[in-house]
C-alpha cells in the first residue's frame, strides 16, 4: 500500500491543528473569523526576461507563456497566501473560495494557484513551514532543473553555458521538428560542465519508427539525461522495446502513471501542474512500486517555493523538478531562492516562505507589453525545400513546434501549416531560424508572398 495517502496526510495534517482544538471555542470562533477569505487579488505581470534569449523566446510563446498572473487571497485578519498560474484564468472559478476558511480546501486537486495560496494561508496562521501540512520532510534541498525552447545548435550551447553558470545541472526543452536533436546535442556537449545532463521532452505525438533511431544517436552523448514521452503512449510495446534497447532513462508525463510503474514501461514519470491533493496520490503511486517521480509546474518564484514544500516531504520525488523561473531576470518576490549545486533550499520561513514586494508588483504590471516585430519561420532543409511561413505566438493554442503533415501528431494536430518536405521528425537534416532582416528586399517580398499562408523553394 502506498505510504502517503490521503489518511496519512490528514494524519499529519490533525496533529498540526491539534493545538487549536484545546482552545476555548470563543477564541477559535474569533480565529476562526480573521482567516475567513473576503478578497482575492489577480495581477498580470510580465518581468523581465534574460538577455541572451529574450527576443527568440518571445517569438516563440509570446505572452501566453512570458506573461504570469499573481493572485494574493487575503483574509479578514489581514493574512496574505500567494499564487501564481498564466494568463487566461477565468475569475469565476474563484468566487467560491470567498467566505470560507483555506482549511475548507485542504487537499484540493482543482485549482493550482489557488492551492498555493491556501497552503500559503495555513502555515502564516500555524507559524510553521507549507511542508508540515502535506506531510514529514524528507528533504531540505530539492532538485531543479532550468528549462527552454528549442533553439539552433549554437543557441542551445548558449542555453547550456548560461544555465550552468547560474548552478543550474539540468536543462530541459521540448525537441521540435523545426531542429535536429542530435545536432543541438553534439553542440551542447562541447560547451558542458562534467555531469551537465539534458532532459528532451519529445512531445508524446510518433511512433517507435520514427524516434528509435534518433534516441540511439542520442546515446553517443553523455549529456542525454533522460527521454520524456517519447512515443504514444497507446503503444505500451513500443515503450517495453524502447527500455529494451536504449540506455538514456525514460520517463512517462501524458499516460497512466500506474500502468506504466506496474508493468515496468519507464525508468519514472512526472506529475505536471499538481495542486497538493493531486501530487498525493502520484507520490502514493511512486512510493507504493518504489519509483522516482519529478514535478512540473510552470511558473515564476512563487510557483517554485510552492513545488519546493511539496517536494520536501514526498520521498520518490528525487527526479529534478521542472518550473520556468530560470526565464526571468527579475521577479515580484522580495527575495528569490537562488540555485546551488543543482538545487534549491526549501523556504523555512512561515507558509511558503517568501514575500511579494508590491512596488515590484506594481512596475510589473505598469511595464508596457511588447509588441511582435515582423519575422517569418525559416526553416531549411540540407538539399531542401526551404520553407517560410509566418507564425503569431499569442494566437490561443498557436505553437511553432509542429509541422503538420497530415496524419502527423495527435495531441498537436492542427497546430502547425501543412507543408511539403521530410516526414516531420527528429533527426532531419534541418536547420531553422526567425528571419527578421525588416525593410531588406528579399524580406519583404517573402513577406508579401507569405500573406497567403507557406511558402516553398529549392536550392
Amino acid at each position: 500500500m502506498a505510504r502517503i495517502d490521503r489518511r496519512h496526510f490528514l494524519r499529519n495534517t490533525g496533529l498540526a491543528l491539534a493545538g487549536l482544538a484545546g482552545l476555548p471555542r470563543a477564541l477559535r470562533a474569533e480565529l476562526d473569523r480573521k482567516l475567513r477569505i473576503t478578497e482575492i487579488e489577480a495581477h498580470n505581470v510580465a518581468p523581465p526576461l534574460h538577455d541572451f534569449n529574450a527576443e527568440e523566446l518571445f517569438r516563440y510563446h509570446g505572452y501566453s507563456v512570458l506573461e504570469r498572473v499573481v493572485f494574493i487571497v487575503k483574509t479578514a485578519g489581514g493574512l496574505e497566501g500567494y499564487g501564481e498560474s498564466g494568463i487566461g484564468y477565468d475569475p469565476e472559478r474563484f468566487k467560491k473560495y470567498l467566505d470560507t476558511s483555506p482549511f475548507d480546501w485542504i487537499a484540493e486537486e482543482e485549482n493550482l494557484p489557488i492551492n498555493m495560496a491556501i497552503y500559503d494561508l495555513m502555515g502564516k496562521y500555524l507559524g510553521v513551514p507549507s511542508w508540515k501540512l502535506i506531510g514529514s520532510q524528507s528533504r531540505s534541498w530539492v532538485p531543479i532543473a532550468a528549462w527552454t525552447v528549442s533553439r539552433s545548435p549554437e543557441a542551445m550551447a548558449e542555453e547550456v553555458v548560461n544555465n550552468a553558470r547560474r548552478g543550474y545541472r539540468w536543462l530541459k526543452y521540448h525537441v521540435d521538428v523545426l531542429q535536429n536533436a542530435v545536432d543541438q546535442t553534439e553542440a551542447m556537449q562541447k560547451v558542458a560542465p562534467k555531469g551537465f545532463k539534458v532532459h528532451y521532452d519529445f512531445n508524446e505525438d510518433s511512433n517507435l519508427e520514427a524516434v528509435y533511431p534518433v534516441l540511439r544517436e542520442l546515446e553517443r552523448f553523455p549529456i542525454a539525461g533522460r527521454i520524456e514521452d517519447p512515443i504514444r503512449n497507446e503503444d505500451q510495446d513500443g515503450y517495453r522495446l524502447l527500455r529494451q534497447k536504449v540506455r538514456i532513462p525514460i520517463l512517462i508525463h501524458h499516460g497512466p502513471h500506474d500502468v506504466f510503474v506496474r508493468e515496468s514501461l519507464c525508468d519514472g514519470f512526472m506529475m505536471g501542474h499538481s495542486s497538493v491533493g493531486r501530487a498525493i496520490k502520484g507520490a502514493g503511486v511512486a512510493e507504493a512500486y518504489n519509483f522516482p517521480f519529478m514535478m512540473q509546474n510552470a511558473g515564476m518564484g512563487i510557483n517554485l517555493a510552492f513545488l519546493a514544500h511539496q517536494a520536501a516531504v514526498f520521498r520518490m520525488a528525487t527526479l529534478e523538478h521542472v518550473t520556468l523561473d530560470n526565464l526571468w531576470k527579475d521577479d515580484v518576490l522580495v527575495k528569490r531562492n537562488p540555485v546551488v549545486g543543482g538545487s534549491v533550499a526549501v523556504p523555512t520561513g512561515p507558509g511558503l516562505g517568501i514575500q511579494v514586494d508590491r512596488a515590484k508588483l506594481d512596475t510589473y504590471k505598469s511595464t508596457p507589453r511588447r509588441k511582435q516585430k515582423r519575422f517569418i519561420v525559416r526553416v531549411r532543409y540540407d538539399g531542401g525545400p526551404n520553407l517560410y511561413f509566418r507564425f503569431d505566438p499569442d494566437v490561443p493554442g498557436a505553437n511553432v513546434r509542429f509541422l503538420n503533415k497530415p496524419g502527423f501528431g495527435r495531441r498537436h494536430s492542427g497546430f502547425g501549416p501543412d507543408v511539403p518536405g521530410p516526414k516531420p521528425g527528429y533527426g532531419n537534416p534541418v536547420i531553422s531560424d526567425f528571419w527578421d532582416d525588416v525593410g531588406d528586399k528579399k524580406f519583404e517580398e517573402m513577406w508579401k508572398r507569405t500573406e497567403s499562408g507557406p511558402v516553398w523553394t529549392y536550392r
